[in-house]
């Protein structure tokens, strides 16, 4: 008898404990963690999920907070601990270990047509790894100028324009005529050197990783791999056009330089307009530019944000149905307009609200056709090689500290070193 009440009691414990987020009274709930962080983007990604909460009473999302700082490691510890949320919220430059590791749901048959036509094949190759798609890249931004405009029109310098752009030896030359007297044609604010390196080189025609027939990847830093750093290092070290002690700085850091009449124009993601608009002193009047373009035009390597499943979800296809209602292209615009970046998709990149000269969010859509994968995408390693090699190493040579000789000796051969434990 007593053995009979114990399984009984056992039984019930164990319906009343349904995995995965599932209830005893059928409703799923589904963990969402978001990484908007600014306060319209915040408040857009709960708005959706409280509209898909009203609409679906038996699928429930939950919105878990996160944050872009440490987010790689959190998730590993969540992944390997068996609790990491059913939707995640990355970055397609984030995601190659943990979709090579096994922790990332393949949505090549979850995802709707609608969402897959929607969202064009090269964006799509920001989270191909293999034979396989582990996120839906939603969010992207180019690296644009922003430039004092009152500086530019009194210096009698040509603006840039997406059809007519400044190639990057016309861009020297300009920041060169726009400096002197303790002001500076430009600030690069490279506390994180890799990315923006890496993703401008595209327009010269860089790429740094080869891929072989075999699949392994090879680092080579041949002569279109050199323009940008080339042009960094020469407006730094030798036309003095560029501020030595804004290297060290995030994006952020420039803005009171910028403001103050310091430097002329300032590199920075698109998404920064929003700090300039709440920032600016009344009546500074900016602008966004191109960046240059070389031998390849306009192109630039993105790194969109992403939403993925986790691989040891039960409720796979709710996630996926979930995924497509948050990026059905109104809601997209919606996203965009709260984190004040460009949608991949092609008809929410049409909303007339994001090809508005307020702000200069037209310029920003006339850059979006022009956007590439990343060159480090799909390499396994780049984390450690980005840390550990190119980051160091640029930082050095963007510093005056070594030459392009020994840079591209450091990147190349420490590089392959690190990139071969990941390839065996």
């Amino acid at each position: 008898m007593r053995a009979r009440l114990l399984a009984v009691v056992l039984l019930l414990l164990l319906a009343g404990c349904s995995s995965g987020g599932g209830r005893d009274d059928g409703r799923i709930t589904l963990r969402f963690q978001s990484l908007a962080w600014q306060q319209e983007s915040v408040q857009a990604n709960k708005d959706l999920v409280k509209e898909w909460n009203a609409a679906h009473p038996d699928i429930q999302v939950e919105y878990v907070q996160g944050s872009w700082d440490g987010v790689h490691d959190q998730l590993l510890t969540s992944f390997e601990g068996g609790e990491a949320p059913d939707i995640i919220h990355d970055a397609s430059d984030d995601l190659a270990d943990f979709a090579y590791g096994g922790y990332l749901a393949d949505l090549t048959d979850l995802l709707p047509e609608r969402l897959k036509a929607e969202i064009p094949r090269r964006s799509w190759e920001t989270t191909t790894f293999g034979d396989g798609v582990y996120g839906v890249p939603f969010l992207q931004e180019p690296r644009v100028l922003i430039a004092n405009a009152t500086w530019l029109k009194d210096a009698g310098v040509r603006a840039p324009t997406p059809e007519k752009p400044w190639t990057w030896a016309e861009f020297r030359a300009v920041t060169k005529e726009l400096s002197g007297d303790g002001r500076y044609g430009v600030a690069w604010p490279l506390k994180e050197p890799v990315s923006a390196t890496l993703n401008l080189s595209l327009s010269s025609g860089g790429r740094i990783f080869h891929r072989g027939g075999d699949g392994k990847v090879e680092i080579r830093f041949e002569d279109a791999d050199a323009v940008v750093p080339r042009t960094v290092h020469e407006q730094v070290n030798t036309d003095r056009s560029a501020a030595a002690s804004t290297l060290g700085m995030g994006g952020s850091d420039t803005l009171p330089g910028f403001f103050g009449g310091r430097y002329a124009m300032v590199p920075l993601g698109f998404s920064y307009r929003q700090q300039i608009v709440q920032q600016a002193p009344e009546g500074f009047d900016w602008q966004v530019l191109p960046a240059p373009a070389g031998a390849d035009g306009l192109a630039q390597g993105v790194s969109p944000q992403t939403l993925s499943i986790a691989e040891d979800s039960p409720h796979q296809r709710e996630a996926a149905a979930f995924i497509d209602f948050m990026l059905r292209p109104e809601n997209m615009v919606r996203l965009a307009l709260g984190d004040w970046m460009l949608p991949t998709g092609t008809e929410a990149l049409r909303d007339p609200a994001l090809r508005t000269r307020k702000h200069d969010w037209a310029t920003g859509t006339a850059l979006a056709a022009h956007l590439r994968s990343a060159p480090a995408q799909s390499v396994r390693g780049y984390p450690e090689w980005k840390d550990k090699v190119a980051t160091p190493a640029l930082q050095e040579y963007y510093s005056g500290a070594i030459g392009l000789d020994e840079l591209r000796e450091r990147l190349v051969e420490d590089g392959n070193l690190v990139l071969a434990r990941y390839q065996r």
